[in-house]
């Protein structure tokens, strides 16, 4: 029998057998962008389907402080939460009694690793993923977490059967801004700064490279780097737009 989970070439077609649940992964965007991902990489086919999915997403409000002690301060609108995807896979080498379930695990802990590629271009990023089951497709995400728990082993101490629950979480972005020179559009992300948060932080995070800090503070018009303020949001241009905030060069030194 082959193994629980395995990576796939990209199909080439569809069949007229049983669909399996499918994880697509992809390279992440090159040029920043939040809605198109790079090429396809592979895809972790399951075995068996998942028994349930389930979707939420959720909404950020903030309430302003107020000294009255009888009544709470107004509540204004922040931004949208993204959607995430939460989902359990079933694992099991039973018959077998192979490391086919050890490596199936390995295999969906990659989705949490940079690819190489993104590597080579210094901005480390894990692969974006698409769950896909029949007719089913989910949003562009990133794995968020995994977790496996081992429920059966062998004799000799290997793991045959195991679940491991998935974590997915939307990759989004506001609409992209119009070029002004080109006429093409240059995507742009929004982040919502939590306590603990600074620009340098955000700019390695986002660009991997805290030296562009300068150039984010520039995007978002801020003279102080120390009065940031959890629920603030900051827009962080493609690196394109971003050079050109920094007159072509690819920091802000």
């Amino acid at each position: 029998m082959s193994s629980p989970i395995a990576f796939e070439a990209p199909a080439t077609g569809t069949g007229s057998k049983l669909e399996h649940a499918v994880l697509v992964l992809y390279e992440p965007s090159s040029d920043g962008s939040q809605s198109a991902p790079g090429p396809e990489i592979a895809r972790v086919a399951f075995q068996f389907n998942p028994r349930e999915l389930a979707l939420s997403k959720g909404t950020e409000w903030r309430r302003q402080t107020t000294r009255a002690d009888d009544t709470a301060g107004p509540v204004q609108f922040q931004a949208s939460q993204p959607s995430r995807l939460s989902l359990e896979v079933f694992l099991d080498a039973s018959q077998e009694k192979d490391t086919a379930v050890v490596k199936a695990v390995e295999r969906l802990f990659t989705t949490t690793v940079p690819t190489p590629t993104s590597l080579s271009r210094k901005k480390p990023s894990p692969p974006w993923v698409r769950f896909r089951w029949g007719s089913l497709t989910s949003f562009l995400a990133y794995v968020s977490s995994v977790r496996a728990t081992y429920t059966l082993f062998t004799r000799g101490g290997v793991p045959i059967r195991a679940t491991v629950a998935l974590e997915l979480e939307q990759i989004t972005g506001p609409v992209p801004r119009q070029n002004p020179t080109s006429g093409t559009p240059l995507p742009q992300r929004r982040h919502v700064l939590v306590e603990g948060d600074t620009l340098a932080g955000v700019a390695y995070r986002e660009y991997g490279d805290p030296h562009r800090w300068r150039a984010v503070a520039q995007a978002n018009g801020i003279d102080d780097p120390f009065s940031l303020r959890p629920g603030q949001v900051l827009m962080l241009p493609a690196v394109d737009e971003l050079r050109r905030l920094t007159g072509g060069r690819d920091d802000a030194r």
